[in-house]
């Protein structure tokens, strides 16, 4: 089975993540990249400075209404999961994801809005081992993505 990515990412403030979130795609295979809520758009200079490119050829879109969008993929046959700390989360070292995987990134402080966390179908969290308790999201979709693409 080839498992199959597609990545949201809402309202996210740094146009460098923006562009760290297509090079990433690329190198995992993401079929498509929404972006939503003030998440900024290409082409800008500050997300091709970071992708290098990928922003070019990565497809992707922008949707005004993620709860829309995420209704849509689900109905589509996507499973949504979140990448935020939560009481329920699950390691993402434990989650097996289904075919079909919609990543959902939020805001870089405030994370996944608890409107998008109740849309989704779970959300995952990646183990910590220091004193903080999170990443950058640019670097925190990295390794979830590698984790989908190999698990």
């Amino acid at each position: 089975m080839e498992r199959r990515i597609l990545l949201v990412a809402h309202n996210i403030r740094s146009l460098g993540n923006v562009g760290s979130f297509f090079r990433t795609g690329d190198a995992f295979g993401v079929e498509k990249i929404y972006l939503t809520g003030y998440t900024g758009l290409p082409p800008r200079k500050e997300i091709s400075k970071t992708s290098l490119g990928a922003d070019e050829w990565v497809p992707w879109e922008h949707a005004d209404d993620p709860i829309a969008l995420l209704t849509t993929l689900k109905a589509d046959g996507w499973t949504t999961v979140a990448l935020e700390l939560t009481s329920d989360a699950v390691d993402i070292l434990a989650y097996a994801p289904p075919e079909k995987t919609c990543l959902v990134l939020g805001h870089e402080v405030d994370g996944v809005s608890s409107e998008l966390l109740s849309t989704c179908d779970a959300a995952v969290q990646i183990p910590m081992h220091g004193k903080k308790e999170s990443l950058n999201v640019a670097v925190a979709t990295g390794i979830a993505l590698h984790r989908l693409r190999t698990a």
